[in-house]
């Protein structure tokens, strides 16, 4: 079965204009046309861009990303790089994720120290004023 771009576009979240710049950017290699020389997808283009959204969520910029499919164009000899890129990417997000927990873990601190404050359990301190 084919797809239409709004059809694509519906089934990936991708938007039309995103969709269009992705094929401009050889980013979906193989593209089709129909009879009126309008893009078609098949199941395997469908699969290929939510890969691609994924990397892209994954901090992959678009330089990046066409780096990857032309090594993913070059099959299995290809593996061992696009591992290297996968395992970076991975490792940059876990590091992504250890600054968002600190950060959540402050806020929540904070939270713990305003609720205390608050109902009169803490007295207020603040770095920016002159204690008292």
């Amino acid at each position: 079965m084919l797809y239409s771009m709004k059809e694509v576009c519906q089934r990936t979240g991708l938007n039309y204009e995103t969709l269009k710049f992705y094929c401009n950017q050889g980013l979906v290699p193989n593209v089709k046309r129909d009879g009126g020389n309008r893009r078609v997808f098949d199941e395997r283009d469908l699969a290929w861009l939510e890969g691609l959204g994924c990397l892209r969520r994954c901090g992959l910029s678009i330089k990046e990303m066409q780096h990857y499919v032309q090594l993913c164009l070059r099959g299995e000899a290809s593996i061992p790089e696009r591992k290297v890129i996968l395992a970076e990417r991975r490792k940059a997000l876990e590091e992504e994720m250890a600054r968002l927990q600190s950060a959540l873990e402050y806020l929540d601190s904070k939270q713990a120290f305003y609720d205390e404050v608050l109902a009169g359990r803490r007295p207020y301190v603040s770095n920016l004023l002159p204690q008292k």
